[in-house]
């Protein structure tokens, strides 16, 4: 014979008798409250889904719009880096040009002609 340990059985747990729901004098009323408030909760929870939803399928035909401006914004920005290229090198057009005023220094001097 093999030896070894015998499972124990489990004891017994308690017994759902689901004819016992129905059968009572209280029992359609019970069932008529959890079905509403499974609804309400149903209705809480997917409420909120259901708008954003519904926002997000109105809003797919603005999607384009929105691109094309926010390429437009992107084109302008590109402009407005190349302005500001532009404006720094004048700056130091300026910068050297009030140097050289400020030397006191002959035109011919600019020029690199010998006096």
């Amino acid at each position: 014979m093999i030896q070894g340990e015998i499972p124990m059985p489990l004891p017994p747990g308690p017994q759902f008798d689901p004819n016992l729901f129905f059968m009572s004098d209280w029992g359609a009323p019970v069932l008529v409250m959890i079905v509403g408030l499974s609804l309400v909760a149903a209705t809480v929870i997917l409420w909120p889904l259901m708008r954003a939803f519904g926002r997000r399928i109105e809003s797919k035909g603005t999607d384009q719009a929105v691109r094309a401006e926010l390429e437009q914004l992107q084109h302008r920005l590109n402009d407005v880096d190349v302005l500001q290229q532009r404006v720094a090198e004048l700056e130091e057009r300026i910068d050297f040009t009030e140097r050289m005023l400020a030397r006191g220094q002959s035109p011919a001097a600019l020029r690199g002609d010998s006096p």
